[in-house]
């Protein structure tokens, strides 16, 4: 399945604390789970000990929301520090 990111969606992650490397793989090999109004969620943690607003994390949590539209697929990205 091809993945691509539009340049402003690639942008805002990493304003988040994601990469599209983060995405990608959260979609390939992702927990999935049932999203609000019939969508379909997809949930992955990472390894990240690192420092994210000052505070100390040891995992990032991605989620992706897939929503289809126009024959693909828009994605809702949140990014969870813990």
């Amino acid at each position: 399945m091809k993945i691509g990111l539009h340049p402003h969606a690639r942008a805002r992650l990493a304003e988040h604390g994601a990469s599209e490397e983060d995405v990608i793989a959260t979609v390939q090999a992702g927990e999935r789970f049932p999203a609000k109004f019939g969508q379909t969620g997809l949930r992955r943690n990472f390894a990240c000990n690192g420092t994210w607003h000052g505070k100390t994390h040891s995992t990032k949590q991605v989620e992706v929301i897939a929503v289809p539209e126009g024959g693909g697929l828009v994605l809702t990205v949140l990014v969870r520090f813990f």
